[in-house]
C-alpha cells in the first residue's frame, strides 16, 4: 500500500524535500503526499516546479524572512498553479547560547514561546488549504521547517522517537548544500566557525525540544490550543495527516 512513495522526493534544484507520510501514528499511519517539508526552492526551474505540481502540490508556504526572499526569491510566488503564502516564522529571532549549551535548542524554545502567532498562522493555512499536497519550507528545511513538522507529527500521534529521526534526516540530506550555505553566510560577514553549529540537526536537539514542549504545555494539542487554534482547525490538521483519501 502506497509502496510507490519514498520519504525523499528528488527534484532538481532541491536537496531536502521529504514526505511526512508513512509514519506510524498510534493505530494509524500518516498519509503520503498530504504534506511535504522542504529546503529552499529558489533553485527550481520551470521543470522542477512542474514536477512538484505533478506530485500534487497545490499550496506552498515559505517560512523565510524578507531578506531571504529578496536575495533568493521563490519562483512559486508567481506561479498560478499553486496558492503561495509567506509567513516569516523566525522573523528577527537570533540564536543565543543558553543554559543547555545547545544554541539551536534555545532558538527552538524561543520560537515556540515568542512566535506563536506565526506558528498558528502556518498551521491554519495547512489546515484550510485546498485539496492537494501542502509544501512548507525554509532555507535548509531544518529549523523553521523542523518545528512545524514536529508539531504536525506529534498532533498526528507519531511517537517522539520517529519525530526525532525525521528531524535528524536533514543532516544527511543537506550535506551537499552545506558549503553553499556557509559561502552565503561568509558573504554576509558571518563568523563561519560560530555559524557551523547552526547547520547541525542532532537528535538530542529535537529530543530536548519535544521534552520542553511536553514539560511546558503537556501535548501538541494543548500547545495548539494555547496559541489560539480552534478545535475545528486542529481537527482539520489531524485529518489532513491521517484521514483517508476521499
Amino acid at each position: 500500500m502506497h509502496s510507490q512513495f519514498n520519504r525523499h522526493l528528488p527534484v532538481k534544484g532541491t536537496y531536502n524535500i521529504r514526505d511526512l507520510g508513512g509514519y506510524t501514528a498510534g493505530d494509524s499511519r500518516t498519509q503520503w503526499r498530504r504534506i511535504l517539508r522542504a529546503d529552499g526552492l529558489h533553485r527550481l526551474d520551470a521543470e522542477g516546479m512542474d514536477n512538484l505540481v505533478a506530485e500534487g502540490v497545490t499550496t506552498v508556504i515559505d517560512l523565510r524572512h524578507e531578506g531571504e526572499l529578496a536575495t533568493q526569491p521563490n519562483p512559486f510566488s508567481a506561479n498560478p498553479a499553486v496558492a503561495y503564502h509567506n509567513v516569516s516564522l523566525f522573523d528577527q529571532l537570533a540564536p543565543e547560547p543558553g543554559e543547555s549549551g545547545d544554541v539551536l535548542l534555545e532558538l527552538y524554545k524561543l520560537a515556540l514561546t515568542t512566535r506563536q502567532p506565526a506558528i498558528a498562522e502556518v498551521l491554519t493555512i495547512i489546515a484550510e488549504a485546498p485539496e492537494g499536497t501542502v509544501l512548507f519550507h525554509c532555507t535548509a528545511g531544518k529549523d523553521r521547517t523542523g518545528i512545524v513538522s514536529a508539531l504536525l507529527l506529534s498532533l498526528a500521534g507519531v511517537e517522539a522517537g520517529l519525530i526525532v529521526e525525521d528531524y535528524a534526516l536533514t543532516g544527511q540530506m543537506i550535506a551537499p548544500m552545506v558549503e553553499e550555505i556557509i559561502a552565503n553566510a561568509a558573504e554576509r560577514g558571518a563568523d563561519i566557525e560560530s555559524f557551523r553549529p547552526l547547520l547541525a540537526s542532532e537528535p538530542s536537539t529535537m529530543h530536548a525540544t519535544i521534552a520542553h514542549l511536553e514539560e511546558n504545555y503537556g501535548t501538541a494539542v494543548a500547545y495548539l490550543e494555547r496559541i489560539g487554534l480552534p478545535a475545528a482547525v486542529i481537527d482539520r490538521l489531524r485529518n489532513r495527516l491521517l484521514g483517508e483519501a476521499s
